[in-house]
């Protein structure tokens, strides 16, 4: 059932809180934890729809996977290569991380295993996960155009390759790299363009091998070591950056605001919101850094700014390439033209991102030019319009960042259903209210 809601301006913002844990970081610390010899233990997991999707798969596929009663997860895994056929068709839901992580995950496997998802993970392409595998030598059944649901056929003969992403991807090197976990010798994925690091910094963690390294005519060469002996880890997941980026950005936009962020990650390749939104003249400060797992993590402690447009060259795209919604908010605010470019991949990710916003913005009475690849947001430095009803086509982030616009715009701003935010941002509306937002059930 559609969860519509609407949202109003409000005065400032204020105070301290943490959001859920970083989606990337949870899903691979469940999979880690299920190839890890002994027991690990994870917490600060995102218990959103995605994540548990995940930690259901990994019983299915024969780890022990519980949940403390103090929110901790405790996992018991198998062992590298030893997971076991699942008995039902693995449903992931939403999640296009899960499914594709998975799919290298049991590649190197002798056993079959089915995918499926909703409406909008069956219409997301799967094919530059599946063909990389399949030169490892796993065989692949699936819809038209490779989407799911589909089937994974793994191989006892895993042949380790190198291999050069065609798109700047961190789930295709990702999954590929899982793969490499249970192929004898070194897997090797080139990437052009650096995109999030969190699987190799994990697989470190648990004991694996792993070199990155230049590769020959630019970009990184990153290689695995197979048949490593991974053992059990204590994991603290740091809170989403991506998940930050919501109420950062609506603490930006309405006046008087002053919040603080706690153990937000900031991992390098994935601030590039935040490196875009101080060159728009946001004050944001980064407090208290530390170092957790090999994962960085700081305090942001975010204040009301008057912003103004900036060129966001396409090279970004990779460390902020699930923030361009909310970006678009904060463009939709500043003074002077936002050029965002290197967009494609939003065509492909829950929604057609780069439509939606397109469409939900310019309703709002926001001039924008679109291209395939390319947005330009006409700011004029006054708060939009709104007034519109949002089409979010079950996208969260579209969801979240309409929500965040309607709390400084000149009229309210409703989403057509927002049931989808729980798969990443679990209890979105309350942490906002908290902080003095205006969001609540609409009437359509």
């Amino acid at each position: 059932m559609a969860k519509p809601l609407i949202s109003s301006s409000t005065t400032a913002l204020a105070g301290s809180v943490r959001v859920p844990g970083d989606k990337s970081i949870s899903h691979r610390a469940l999979m880690l934890g299920a190839l890890a010899v002994g027991e690990s233990l994870v917490t600060g997991l995102l218990e959103g729809d995605d994540v548990l999707r995940t930690a259901a798969c990994m019983r299915a596929l024969g780890a022990e996977v519980e949940r403390l009663p103090n929110g901790a997860w405790r996992l018991f895994g198998r062992g590298v290569g030893g997971l076991m056929e699942p008995a039902n068709i693995l449903d992931m839901g939403n999640s296009g991380t899960g499914a594709r992580l998975l799919m290298g995950l049991v590649a190197s496997h002798p056993f079959t295993c089915f995918f499926t998802g909703d409406g909008s993970l069956r219409s997301r392409p799967m094919r530059r996960v599946s063909d990389p595998l399949g030169r490892m030598g796993a065989r692949f059944v699936s819809r038209d155009g490779g989407r799911l649901p589909l089937g994974v056929i793994g191989t006892d003969r895993p042949t380790p390759i190198v291999y050069e992403t065609p798109v700047a991807s961190a789930q295709v090197k990702s999954a590929i790299l899982l793969a490499g976990l249970n192929t004898p010798g070194e897997t090797t994925v080139i990437e052009r363009e650096a995109t999030r690091d969190h699987t190799e910094l994990m697989l470190r963690n648990f004991g694996a091998t792993v070199r990155v390294e230049a590769a020959e005519g630019g970009g990184r060469a990153i290689t695995v070591v197979g048949f490593p002996e991974l053992t059990g880890r204590s994991v603290v997941v740091p809170a989403d950056p991506s998940s930050a980026a919501f109420p950062a950005v609506a603490a930006l936009l309405v006046e008087g605001s002053e919040i603080r962020l706690t153990g937000v990650g900031i991992n390098p390749l994935r601030t590039g919101l935040y490196q875009t939104l101080l060159e728009m003249g946001a004050a944001i400060a980064f407090e208290n850094k530390r170092e957790e797992n090999s994962e960085w993590v700081a305090d942001l402690v975010v204040r009301a700014s008057r912003l103004k447009g900036v060129d966001v060259p396409a090279s970004r795209a990779p460390s902020m390439i699930d923030e361009y919604p909310i970006l678009a908010i904060a463009a939709a605010f500043a003074e002077g033209a936002t050029h965002m470019r290197g967009l494609g991949e939003l065509r492909v990710k829950e929604s057609d991102r780069l439509a939606a916003m397109a469409r939900g913005l310019a309703a709002c009475g926001v001039a924008v030019e679109e291209t395939q690849d390319t947005l330009i947001i006409h700011g004029t430095g006054r708060p939009p319009a709104g007034g519109a009803t949002i089409a979010t086509h079950f996208d969260h982030r579209i969801a979240m960042s309409f929500l965040v616009m309607g709390m400084a715009s000149a009229r309210p701003v409703t989403v057509d259903d927002a049931e989808a935010i729980d798969t990443s941002f679990p209890g979105f509306e309350a942490l906002m209210n908290g902080l003095g937002g205006k969001i609540g059930a609409a009437d359509l």
